[in-house]
């Protein structure tokens, strides 16, 4: 495992198979799909960056990497992928093998370009769409973390506001003389050129009789944009004063209906504004949402309170009358965000369900950020929003206007992504007939990207026939160059090269070389990427069957053993964690209705014992009985339990530095065994022992379940694997 974590640092890549299979049934065998996962702006302290455009092949427009190869008496080098002879330019001619340029040098396999000149005019653009329709506490909360996020703002950004709860207000911040605002009907949708001439765009500057609007340079001038979103400097005592004057939505509520908030309509205008005044920008629409939207497109339950708002279950059975129509209008909404290359990020603060299954695919497509919690005064969404405008080592690297792309070698075909992108319908060669996720092209739009962004992708192997032993033996290097154009928090428009070689093997005596390069921790990633995207598209789909059938044939396949012993049954190492993976993650929340995650044993529950558990969106810290009553009689705070004292401490200096690093920021639960918060942890355990277990329990604890544990899940495993 160490050296995939190796290749890791240098590339911000894992395979599930790094030696990779030859031909399609030989893949097809190997269950797990030839895939990778990649961090397209990972951050390297000792990549270079160059200050030049980069050398392309004329043919594949593949990038000059080390693998290509260099004939340095002609002056020319061959692609890797295409196999195309080029010529360097003249500002190569005194390369030899003691002066190579950067892009050749053997660990320099991820390289970054910046072209002179390349750097956006545009600064940062961020239009906050606060839901107005919550309670007075609420309201409260909300704009003190708005406050405080606007004076963290870059002062060269630019900042608009829109609210919305019945209607929908458009804040004019340049007009400083008194608050001014322009309010549009909730219930439906607006059209961008209703919104320009309701809102006099076109007052100073007679409206263009043709071509699209777009910004100053096609059609506005730059003081009306000026009016709607004007730089953090200018306006922050603007903004400060319309958010002390916020109200709650003034709107009557009958007591047998729910608020209403036209949360379709408020982010519409929103990006219609936008795609008007910055298009191309690296715009963000924060939308700061309180509920359910019950007015106007994309609402997903009705005001009437006899109607209740729709369930997963209704979802499955297909029977929530709203969704189909809401997820249609986000759809749209997202092609045209796509568009503008635009974020729409959510904030989504309530007890209540506020839509995210509808609104997801705009936030997905688009890059956008989540962060869900139960109240606006919550640390999770407080800390969170803190983190987005936070500068220094620990910024989350927004970047922006990303254009991923990718080249293979020619065995090797493209399915999909899974990941925030969307296609470019750059249809080619390269392009699977199946397709996963966005597929059916070599280049996606990333129009919001951070250091922490990973896409999973998907390959196909398109080799049919095993070639012969000397071909194999001279050729059996296949190559994946992954191009990233970006936009960086700076404004400096950035590529990213990655290139990578694998090996690929075939025939009989490669079952060991697939083995040593199976990366069981990628594997687990991409198969929980699988099943969640089944899970949401395939009718019918049986998550567990699914993944149990998997596990059985990888098991059969890769297992030692006597066929109908179980007892003879091993796993290599390089797959021995690979069923607890699967078995956790076919118990956990995201496949079965019941949340219980287990990243534990129950048998690690001691009383002199304190457990850490890291579940991603909540970190707990369990102490055991006695180190509870410890604590609570002080012991770590006199100076002969300075021992204790700091065994107390060091889970605490772990859970703070998960905390600093991770978005959005998650819950931090502290908790004793047999307290009523200890569910956080026992929700989250492997039942080797429950209410029906006979035999000595070493922690003293029990899970409730009659799901069936690891050992009993493994045993079935086995007997499956060797039939």
């Amino acid at each position: 495992m160490a050296e995939f974590i190796e290749l890791e640092g240098q590339d911000g890549v894992r395979m599930t198979w790094n030696v990779v299979p030859g031909t399609k049934l030989e893949a097809n065998n190997c269950v797990v799909p030839v895939s990778a996962i990649y961090s397209p702006i990972k951050p390297f302290p000792s990549m270079p960056v160059l200050p030049y455009a980069p050398l392309r092949c004329r043919i594949c427009r593949s990038v000059l990497n080390p693998f290509s190869i260099v004939d340095f008496g002609t002056k020319m080098w061959v692609c890797p992928f295409c196999f195309q002879r080029n010529h360097f330019p003249p500002y190569y001619t005194s390369i030899s093998d003691e002066n190579l340029p950067a892009e050749l040098f053997p660990q320099y396999t991820t390289i970054e370009y910046q072209s002179p000149g390349e750097t956006s005019s545009m600064p940062p653009v961020f239009m906050f769409v606060v839901d107005t329709s919550i309670i007075e506490e609420e309201m409260a909360f909300l704009k003190s973390s708005l406050s405080q996020a606007i004076g963290l703002l870059p002062d060269n950004s630019l900042v608009g506001l829109i609210t919305f709860g019945t209607l929908v207000h458009v804040h004019e911040l340049g007009f400083s003389t008194i608050p001014k605002t322009y309010v549009f009907k909730g219930s439906k949708e607006v059209a961008k050129d209703q919104l320009l001439e309701q809102m006099g765009f076109f007052l100073s500057k007679p409206k263009p009789s043709a071509g699209v609007i777009a910004g100053a340079r096609d059609g506005l001038s730059s003081e009306s944009i000026a009016r709607f979103l004007l730089p953090a400097s200018d306006c922050e005592f603007a903004i400060n004063s319309v958010l002390e004057e916020l109200q709650k939505d003034p709107w009557h509520i009958p007591a047998d209906q729910r608020a209403s908030r036209c949360t379709g309509t408020a982010l519409s205008v929103a990006a219609s504004l936008l795609g008007a005044c910055v298009p191309g920008s690296g715009a963000r629409i924060m939308a700061f949402v309180g509920g359910p939207s019950t007015e106007g497109p994309g609402s997903i339950v009705s005001k009437n309170l006899s109607e209740p708002i729709r369930s997963h279950k209704d979802l499955d059975k297909d029977s929530a009358p709203h969704y189909h129509r809401a997820v249609k209008f986000y759809e749209v909404l997202a092609k045209q965000l796509v568009h503008q290359g635009h974020v729409l990020d959510l904030f989504a603060c309530a007890l209540d369900q506020v839509g995210v299954a509808e609104l997801k695919v705009a936030i997905e497509r688009t890059g956008g950020l989540v962060v869900l919690a139960e109240s606006f005064g919550h640390s999770v969404f407080k800390d969170s929003l803190k983190r987005v405008f936070q500068s220094g080592d620990k910024d989350l690297g927004l970047s922006s206007n990303g254009i991923f792309e990718i080249n293979c070698s020619k065995d090797i075909k493209v399915q999909g992504i899974l990941g925030p992108c969307a296609s470019l319908e750059k249809k080619g060669p390269l392009c699977s007939d199946t397709i996963i996720g966005q597929g059916s092209t070599s280049a996606w739009k990333m129009c919001g990207l951070d250091q922490a962004t990973s896409l999973c992708l998907i390959f196909e192997i398109a080799k049919k026939d095993i070639p012969d032993a000397t071909v194999q033996s001279s050729s059996n290097q296949i190559y994946f160059q992954f191009l990233t154009y970006y936009q960086n928090s700076a404004g400096e428009m950035r590529l990213r090269v990655t290139t990578l070689s694998r090996r690929w093997v075939a025939g009989p005596g490669s079952m060991q070389d697939l083995i040593a390069g199976f990366d069981q921790e990628a594997a687990a990633v991409v198969m929980a990427r699988l099943v969640s995207f089944k899970m949401e598209f395939e009718a019918e789909f049986d998550p567990i069957r699914w993944l149990d059938k998997a596990l059985i044939h990888i098991c059969s396949r890769f297992g030692d053993y006597q066929k109908d012993s179980p007892s003879s049954f091993s796993l290599s190492p390089r797959f021995s964690i690979f069923p607890q993976f699967m078995f956790h993650l076919r118990r956990s929340q995201f496949v079965q209705s019941v949340p219980e995650p287990a990243l534990l044993d129950v048998a690690a529950i001691a009383a002199d014992r304190i457990l850490l558990l890291d579940s991603y969106f909540t970190i707990v810290i369990f102490h055991g009985s006695t180190i509870a009553q410890w604590r609570k009689a002080g012991y770590q705070n006199q100076p002969e339990h300075q021992a204790f004292a700091q065994l107390l401490q060091a889970p605490h200096d772990d859970a703070d530095a998960i905390i600093k690093e991770r978005f959005p920021v998650p819950r931090l639960v502290i908790c004793d065994q047999h307290g009523s918060q200890a569910r956080f942890l026992l929700a989250k355990l492997n039942p080797s022992a429950t209410y029906n277990s006979d035999g000595n329990r070493p922690g003293g604890d029990i899970i409730f379940t009659d799901d069936v544990n690891f050992e009993v899940f493994l045993d079935h495993l086995q007997r499956l694997a060797v039939q």
